[in-house]
Formats: structure tokens, sequence, C-alpha cells
């Protein structure tokens, strides 16, 4: 990142700089559960009744990429902007991160002086889903026609059995119907009830009604129907909203329409209509899922700021998030706790956020400390919360940690979710001789009535994988898909292990052609898991087939492909072949490394052939590929021995030419006679009998 700070904080923190460095583009949502059921997006072959109507046929300007309003200086710090705010609330102390030998870290820092000053709205904040019960009949009209959305005829619409309601509903009521149905994710029936409230005399529609709307929209991925209904909204004041764009901007930014997005905030800029923090944080959220850096995210933070908008706990998770899911987990620390300075209390999220960022990077004793000063803060944790220190501790294999964890959570009224279920079992599933275990916590979570997910299958799968279980973990996935649970590609990749361990190709075939059947496409994991069970069982045109069939789909050969063939030729004491698919290698441009040159010299020492064994170690320490240092001893030892054997051939021989042609030979003996054996023999038996 080509962000650099030159100066210091005045507090005794360390210093705020940028570096540049690769950053993953993987997107962790903390908190993922939506606070509506996900509807099935309408199918698309059935065109809309009213919607062509309403689009005009305009030629849609191109995305122009925003110019900055300012030249700044570079030199300008994250200090100096957060000195130029007001302070609202200030700690009296600092904290401080105490790390201790056990798995708990403790964090010196003071109580939260306002701890319900905390904003309740946050863009990704975890909320109980909230599903009507269809057998529940709701009183009044909005129940009447809710009733009518769910029981509608075929080949109808909504607008069509409304007749008997017109002037019968006014502006409150339109809306509590359209909340009902977004409840139920009744999309369609809102769509249509939205057109009917459109059509009536006086207009129905409201800047709340179109706040309920868009967001629905955009969940179902139909980003065409909120452009069009955003463009043939009335020029009035009244959808002059700022929160009417909001929810248009976050609609377009759930069905990935991120370009629509920009286009709507420049066009919400255009009309003069004022942001706030909510703009902000959605805005921020629009650049991060679509590419941007930090430093971008961070400079149009600066803008809104120019522009007066209040700061918020939105706008500092979404700002965290972003430079979290590029590495920089300190410089959002010192964000964190710059913001609280000025009154810009941490809620959840925050912390969910900063702490998914240390445990991903396998830092989880800042986690820890992360979520001890949140809980000192008065913030109280969230399942996600929890779920995130089960994954870290479930990736270092620490099962007893996580059931602690699931006790600590039930006693602060938080049920464990499928989530946290399946940490546990992939906690025990990565151990040898756990398997059981993994199994007892899958039966665990189906009997508290938690419906397995494909991933936990596939932990369950991989446990047995380990232990060598190949028998339950084909039994497992039937009964996977039984249960009508669509196996993931980590699952047949799990399931393809497990009888890859086990040696048994006919059966790995089986699951290949089943996996292709789904139209799954494997990942270079399960490319290399095939390769490998295939050619260790001798089986080297299956191989041969396996390179080709992932070649089509792009993933082509790499070193460890040939080093996998390698190995398995050698195995098969097919020795010879060696060369060629060393040629091979370097007419696809490869260059061997130090595990290729191993292989080779390991197989030739085995069949005895030592002059080709020396001639690649020769050719391995020539290309400077050296195995890291107690492989290349053990290599060592034993090329050392063979040729110590060698060399005291080639000296013997070279001392018996030169003593031939100087002369320095001892002539021959003549030839012994029959009785030659014998002479030994005789000698004594005389000197016996003299004695």
């Amino acid at each position: 990142m080509a962000l650099m700070m030159h100066q210091t904080f005045s507090s005794p923190s360390c210093p705020l700089f940028f570096r540049k460095s690769h950053f993953s583009k993987t997107r962790i949502r903390v908190s993922a559960t939506p606070s509506h059921p996900v509807p099935t997006p309408p199918s698309h072959s059935s065109s809309p009744i009213f919607l062509p109507f309403l689009q005009e046929q305009e030629p849609t300007p191109q995305h122009q990429v925003q110019q900055k309003e300012e030249e700044e200086d570079p030199n300008d710090p994250i200090l100096r902007f957060f000195k130029s705010r007001t302070s609202t609330q200030d700690p009296r102390f600092e904290s401080k991160l105490s790390l201790q030998k056990n798995r708990r870290t403790s964090w010196r820092l003071a109580s939260a002086t306002d701890p319900d000053s905390e904003a309740e709205f946050d863009v990704e904040e975890e909320k109980e889903q909230v599903v009507l019960d269809p057998s529940t009949s709701l009183q009044g009209v909005p129940g009447e026609i809710l009733h009518f959305a769910r029981n509608l005829p075929e080949n109808s619409t909504l607008g069509e059995v409304l007749g008997p309601y017109v002037g019968r509903l006014g502006e409150r009521e339109c809306v509590e119907v359209l909340d009902l149905m977004c409840k139920e994710g009744l999309v369609m029936g809102c769509l249509y009830f939205f057109e009917w409230m459109r059509l009536q005399e006086p207009s129905l529609v409201t800047a709340r009604a179109c706040s309920l709307l868009f967001p629905m929209l955009g969940t179902a991925g139909m980003g065409d129907e909120v452009m069009i209904l955003l463009r043939n909204l009335p020029k009035t004041r009244q959808f002059r909203d700022v929160r009417v764009y909001n929810a248009s901007i976050s609609s377009l930014s759930s069905c990935g329409r991120y370009d629509d997005a920009w286009k709507v905030y420049e066009e919400m800029e255009r009309n003069n209509i004022h942001p706030d923090h909510v703009t902000c944080s959605i805005m921020v959220t629009v650049m991060r899922k679509d590419g941007h850096s930090a430093k971008d995210a961070w400079e149009f933070f600066q803008r809104m700021n120019r522009k007066g908008v209040e700061w918020s706990s939105e706008v500092l998770g979404a700002l965290l998030k972003s430079f979290c899911d590029e590495g920089l987990k300190n410089e959002a620390l010192i964000i964190q706790s710059e913001m609280e300075k000025k009154g810009i209390s941490s809620n959840a999220i925050v912390y969910n956020t900063l702490m998914d960022a240390y445990s991903k990077s396998n830092h989880v004793e800042e986690a820890e400390g992360l979520f001890g000063e949140m809980k000192l803060k008065g913030v109280k944790p969230t399942s996600a919360t929890y779920n995130i220190l089960m994954d870290a501790y479930s990736r270092r294999m620490q099962p007893r940690i996580i059931e602690d964890l699931l006790l600590e959570m039930q006693e602060m009224g938080l049920e464990p979710n499928v989530k946290s279920y399946t940490c546990l079992i992939s906690a025990y599933g990565r151990q040898k001789r756990m398997s059981e275990m993994a199994a007892d916590a899958f039966l665990r979570m189906k009997k508290v009535g938690i419906r397995p997910t494909s991933h936990s299958y596939t932990a369950l799968i991989h446990a047995y994988s380990i232990s060598g279980w190949h028998e339950k973990a084909y039994s497992a996935f039937e009964n996977m898909k039984r249960e009508g649970i669509k196996p993931s590609i980590e699952t047949y990749t799990a399931l393809l292990d497990a009888f890859r361990r086990a040696g048994d190709t006919q059966t790995l075939m089986k699951i290949w052609k089943l996996m292709l059947s789904d139209k799954i496409e494997g990942t270079r994991v399960t490319f290399n898991i095939l390769l490998d069970g295939f050619a260790k069982q001798g089986h080297y045109m299956e191989a041969r087939d396996v390179v080709f069939e992932f070649g089509k789909i792009g993933f082509q050969p790499t070193v460890m492909t040939y080093n996998m063939l390698m190995n398995a030729y050698a195995r098969g004491g097919q020795h010879s072949r060696l060369p060629q698919l060393l040629k091979e290698m370097m007419s696809l441009n490869l260059k061997p490394d130090s595990i290729t040159y191993s292989t080779m010299i390991y197989a030739y020492v085995r069949v005895r052939d030592f002059k080709r064994a020396f001639f690649y170690h020769k050719q391995m320490v020539k290309s400077g590929q050296i195995p890291d240092s107690q492989s290349y001893q053990k290599l060592r030892s034993i090329l050392d021995v063979k040729a110590a054997t060698k060399n005291r051939r080639d000296k013997s021989a070279i001392l018996g030419i030169i003593n031939s042609n100087m002369g320095l030979l001892k002539p021959k003996k003549g030839k012994k006679d029959e009785f030659w054996k014998n002479k030994k023999k005789q000698k004594r038996i005389k000197s016996f009998a003299q004695d």
C-alpha cells in the first residue's frame, strides 16, 4: 500500500503507518444471520407486467471514476485528522494488552463510562430471524391482504384482487402490509402491491415504503427493478430523502451491482441530498466489495467528514472491515482507539471484525484479549463472537477449549448454533484416533434439534478420513444426500481423500464421476488428491486422464503434479520414466525443485544406480534447489557412504595401474598343485606327533 504516515500520534501508542503487502480477497462476514428469510429469486423467463412501461429508453452513461475534491497534503497523518474533531467522550485510561502463557489474555483498561450510548444499528449486525407463522391470522385489512398474498391464485397478480380495498387503505396501512410481506419473503407480492399503491389517487407510495421494498428486491437479486422504480419516483421533496437513496444503494450492493450503486450516489450528490452516517458506511462497504483498497476507503471517509457527516459505530465497523481484510490489523486497532476517544463506542460488530481478523491470522491470544476487553466494557458477546473463537481453536486442534466455550456460551443465555458444533466436530476430526469424539459431537448436535449443513457433514467425513474409516465416510455421505443436503466441493474432496488413503481406486473413480454428474468443478486440492490416489496404486493411465480433464477447466500441471507422478513411478519400480518426466517439466517451463531432485535421487539409490544418483545430486546443487537442513543431511549421509565405497574401489584400481606401469607389482606365484589345501594340515600333524 502506497500510503505512508511520517508523523506519530502524541499518545504513547506506536506510530501508524501503512505498508505495501499482498492482501487476501476473501470476504469474511462476521454476522451473517439475516433479519428475514432469503427469498427465492423469481424466474426471468416470465415478463413483468408493469415494469417495461416505467422503463425509459435512454442510454445509460458509463460509470466515471470519482476524482478527489481537493489535493491533500501527503504528509497529513491520521492523528491530525482525529485532532481536528472535538472530543465528546474521553476514556480515562488507554487499553494495554498483557499476554499470558495460558490461553486467556488480559486487557488492563478502564470500565466503559457510558455503555448505553452504543448505537444499535449496523449494516452487518447479527439479528434474530423473524418469520411469521403461516397459520397466524392477523386482524384487520393488513391481515386480509397478507392472506391473499399467501394464497394467490395461479396466473394472477395481487393487484387484481385488491379492487375492493380501494380507498380503505392509508399510507400507514400500506407500509404495514409491505413490512409483513417482506418478513415472509413474498418478493413478487411486495412488487405488485407497491405498483398498486402507486396507481391509487392520491398515490400511497411513501419514502418509508421505498425503504422497505428496495432492500427486499436487492436480496432477491432484482437490481434492474430497483433502478427502474428509483427513476420513476415522483420528483418531489418527499422522495429526495437520504433514506430512500440509502435503501437503493444498499439493495444494489446486495446483488453485486456496484457500478449502479456508485451511479445512485452520484445522482444523490447532483440533487444536493446530504449524506448521513448510514450512507458513509454503505459506500465504504461497496468500495470494499468492489475491490477498492483501504486507502481509498480512508480517503472517502475523509471526504464524508469534510461534508459534516457524523461519526457512528456503523462507519467505524465498515472502515475497520476494509482495513482488516487487507491485513492492517494494528492500524485498525489504532483507528478504533482514536474513535473511542472521540465518543464513538465500539459495539459487538466492531469487536467481532477485529477478533475475526486476528484469529484468521493465527493470533488467537490477541483475539482473546479483545474478547476480554469487550466483556469488561459491557459489550455483550454474540453467537458470532464465540464462533470466531471456536473456529480459531478448531484450527489449532484444541477441542477441550471449544467445549469450555460452549458451556460459557450457554451460561450467558446464548444457544450454540450449527457453526458452533461444526467447529467442535472439525477440532476433533483433525486429529487421529479422535473420530469417535467427532461423531459424538455430531450426534449431540442432532439431538438438540440443530439440522446439519454441508460443512458439518464435511467435517465429519474428514474425521473419518483421517482415521482410515472410509466406509463410515461413505455412509455419512449417503446420509447427507438422503437428508436433502447438497454436497459441496469440500465434501467431495474430503470423501475422495478418504478413499485415496484407503487405496480404493474403483470407488475413487466412482466418486469422481458422481461429482462430474452433479456439475461440481474440482479445485486444485481435488486435482492433487485424484492424481496421487491413482498414481500411487499404479494406475498411470487414469492419472494421466486426471491431468487432461483438469487441464480443460484451467488447472494446468504444476511442479507438485510432476513430483507426485515421479514418486508414483519410482515406488512402482519404473525409474526409467523419471528422465522423461523431467523433460516434460522443462518443456512446460516448470523449474524442478528440491523435492523433484530428492525423489529422483532416492529412486536411483533404491535400485543401486549410484551413477545417476550422483549426477542428479550434482544437478540439484548446481541449480541451488537444496532441501531443508534435516532432509539434506539424511540424503548426504546415504550418498557419502556410497561415495566412500566407490572411492575405495577407484583408489585400489588406480594404484594397481600405477604399480604395474612402474614394475612394482610382486610376481605372481606359480600354479598351485592339487595338494595345496592339505599342506598346512600336514605340518600341524607332524608338529603334534613330535610333541
